[in-house]
């Protein structure tokens, strides 16, 4: 199944590739896979949410502090084009203009390239920035770099999270271990508790 413009919709993934809790097999997500680093950072509301400066998809700079005065979802996942970063991705897409009403931008992180970044963003039609932290610095800051174990092996990568940040920088609210389909819910549940 194809979604606008030829790209290739999420629905087209087939059952042997995704389990019902939105992981596939290739990605070690569930939260049964990590191991708690009592040394990682977790940062909570109200936090200043550390700074960074990364390259997006096309080979553009952004720094989070290009966003001041606006609300940004930072959103990190383990792979570009795996089945539950892409159910995340088309997810957030689709709630774009929900988003956008909201004064809020959104930065999804992996440690991909540009290059492979740009790749997925085109294959589904993401219009939203994707920033390559390959060395993986800026999920270290934020706490969501860490041991996953898959087949008795301990290896060390993203744990799939999501932050809402103000528009002075500071953290609204922070997700950590969250599910693909739950990204978009949190963030809109988290700003309309803001108008009640």
């Amino acid at each position: 199944m194809w979604g606008p413009r030829g790209q290739r919709s999420v629905d087209a993934l087939t059952i042997d590739q995704m389990r019902p809790d939105g992981y596939s097999e290739d990605e070690t997500d569930p939260v049964s896979a990590y191991q708690e680093d009592p040394g990682m950072a977790h940062l909570a509301q109200g936090d200043i949410a550390p700074a960074f400066e990364r390259i997006d998809q096309r080979h553009n700079t952004v720094r989070l502090s290009d966003f001041l005065g606006h609300r940004v979802l930072v959103y990190f996942y383990p792979k570009a084009d795996t089945p539950g970063c892409t159910q995340q991705a088309c997810a957030i897409q689709e709630a774009a203009p929900e988003l956008a009403g909201l004064n809020v931008e959104v930065l999804g992180l992996s440690p991909d390239s540009p290059e492979s970044q740009n790749a997925f963003g085109g294959k589904y039609g993401l219009r939203f920035r994707l920033l390559a932290d390959e060395d993986h610095a800026v999920a270290d800051a934020y706490g969501v770099w860490g041991e996953k174990q898959k087949e008795g092996k301990t290896t060390m990568g993203i744990i799939r999270s999501a932050f809402l940040i103000d528009e002075e920088g500071r953290i609204m609210e922070a997700r950590y271990k969250i599910g693909p389909q739950e990204t978009v819910p949190f963030a809109t549940a988290r700003l309309a508790s803001e108008k009640t």
